[in-house]
């Protein structure tokens, strides 16, 4: 019998409950981004947060598309909440390309499960790309937070940060993804929900 590698109502489903858990998680943290230090902190917390429910995510994905599917929401959603366009770019990118890594442990190997969140969580570096590249239209629509937020960030945040960021965006998910599959092997298959 020929297995259905077609996307379904049910993988669809699934990427819409698993992207809004992340989007609400990201959302969550961002909100203190209204310290300027938590600013650059975003890539620290949201991939260790967003760890858990992105590999129960990765225990869903059997089907070509998914993954990239989700990137795609998510730097989407970063863009439409004020971040740039960078995200969506970025995010569409890393996603397929983390889409190819998952499957290519057909889709049950949780190391490559792992690395998959590290490639695919690249699309939250990218929401620094308007500060780094282009920072007077990224705070012209942050006027209200005052100069004083808008000189700090910029102080934290010099152009040699954007490599720098890049690699804690990647160890942190890499930490996220790691605290997620012990978590999955400890509670959820236990349960049998992985």
């Amino acid at each position: 019998m020929e297995k259905n590698n077609r996307l379904n109502a049910k993988d669809l489903i699934n990427v819409g409950i698993y992207t809004a858990i992340c989007a609400v998680l990201c959302t969550a943290v961002a909100m203190t981004g209204v310290i300027p230090i938590m600013m650059v902190l975003l890539v620290v917390f949201v991939p260790i947060i967003n760890g858990i429910p992105y590999m129960m995510f990765l225990t869903k994905v059997k089907k070509f598309g998914m993954i990239t599917i989700m990137n795609v929401l998510l730097g989407a959603f970063m863009w439409l909440t004020g971040m740039s366009y960078y995200a969506l770019v970025v995010g569409t990118i890393t996603g397929l390309v983390a889409e190819f890594i998952y499957r290519s442990g057909d889709y049950k190997s949780k190391k490559l499960g792992i690395i998959t969140y590290a490639v695919s969580g690249i699309y939250l570096w990218a929401n620094y790309f308007g500060i780094f590249f282009n920072a007077d239209a990224y705070f012209a629509t942050r006027q209200n937070f005052g100069q004083d937020y808008i000189d700090s960030v910029t102080k934290l945040l010099p152009m040699w940060m954007c490599p720098v960021l890049l690699v804690v965006d990647i160890v942190c998910c890499i930490i996220g993804g790691w605290i997620g599959a012990k978590a999955l092997k400890k509670h959820f298959e236990k349960a049998g929900i992985a």
